[in-house]
């Protein structure tokens, strides 16, 4: 049986034990294909205000953005760094006994802001107790050379991670999903973060409106070509108060089925080299904001049917 290079087994490898992600989620951050900059509304899946104004409260909210002059939030941010750093971080040591972490700056687009605040929030993650390291979620379209070239410096404190939504590299299916840019957007980029000799993870999304299976394996196929060093694979599903949602609704949108997704993931396991870690097999959500598919509602039951299923294969999940 062959074990699958899962990011646990990474991380144990190089560290000599294990080593968790500390999820952050900071006030302020945005999305600039949310905010007007390349598109309207956001992903067609995603949940949020432009969407859903039920979701904003009625005073004006301050968005960063790279052009931002000043940022009032900066304090606040910094404390929300160190108050949820510390309360995860700490669960997590008395729970499984974790010492070693990376802080993740996971909601939005976490580049999108002047480099001043960038350095600030990342250092001070860096600083936490325990903190080996960042894993930063963004957009190809929001990150810059300069952003890269601090990276590259930091790498030499801690282990760096730039998570890269790739999603298709069908650009009809990234303009039907209103992405916001193209498959070659995001080619660059990744190529540009792996010259810095920075780790990249790419994002990959089964299900997406009208994509065959040679579709969702040719994404895969091209980010193993892109140079990733990770990979998260789940699939698209549907909640309440979103574009996705409304097409669905009408008919529009059919998700994707449990034993198709399970299928295609493991053919796409059988795909990496040994060198892509794999981060995330699944996705889903537990309330009921979910509309479809409900196979996606419970993530313990869809790993237990994964794992039979790569155990068929002959891997070790």
């Amino acid at each position: 049986m062959k074990k699958v290079n899962t990011i646990g087994r990474y991380f144990r490898r190089k560290f000599g034990e294990d080593v968790y992600k500390v999820p952050l989620s900071i006030q302020g951050f945005t999305c600039p294909n949310i905010d007007g900059t390349v598109a309207k509304g956001g992903c067609t899946f995603c949940l949020n205000e432009s969407f859903s104004p039920n979701l904003a409260k009625p005073s004006k909210k301050f968005y960063l953005s790279p052009a931002s002059e000043a940022n009032p939030l900066l304090q606040k941010q910094i404390e929300q760094v160190k108050i949820q750093y510390s309360a995860t971080s700490k669960r997590l040591t008395a729970k499984y006994g974790a010492k070693k972490f990376i802080a993740y700056f996971q909601s939005f687009t976490n580049t999108y802001a002047p480099l001043a605040t960038l350095k600030a929030l990342y250092e001070e993650a860096l600083r936490q107790p325990g903190c080996i390291g960042l894993s930063i979620g963004t957009r190809s379209d929001s990150v810059t050379d300069e952003i890269l070239e601090y990276l590259q410096e930091l790498s030499k404190t801690g282990e760096i991670w730039v998570e890269y939504g790739i999603q298709s590299v069908y650009d009809k299916t990234l303009e039907a999903i209103n992405r916001g840019h193209d498959s070659a957007n995001v080619k660059e980029w990744i190529q540009k973060t792996k010259d810095r000799g920075l780790n990249v993870c790419g994002h990959v999304i089964f299900g997406l409106p009208d994509e065959t299976e040679d579709m969702m394996l040719d994404t895969v196929k091209a980010s193993i070509e892109w140079g990733i060093d990770s990979i998260k694979i789940h699939p698209l599903y549907v909640v309440k108060n979103t574009a996705l949602a409304v097409d669905y609704l009408r008919g529009k949108f059919v998700p994707i089925d449990e034993e198709r997704y399970i299928r295609l993931l493991v053919e796409s396991i059988k795909m990496l080299p040994p060198s892509i870690s794999v981060q995330r097999v699944t996705a889903g959500i537990e309330d009921d904001s979910l509309l479809a598919p409900m196979w996606c509602k419970n993530k313990h039951e869809q790993m237990r049917k994964i794992r039979a299923a790569l155990k068929e294969e002959g891997y070790i999940y």
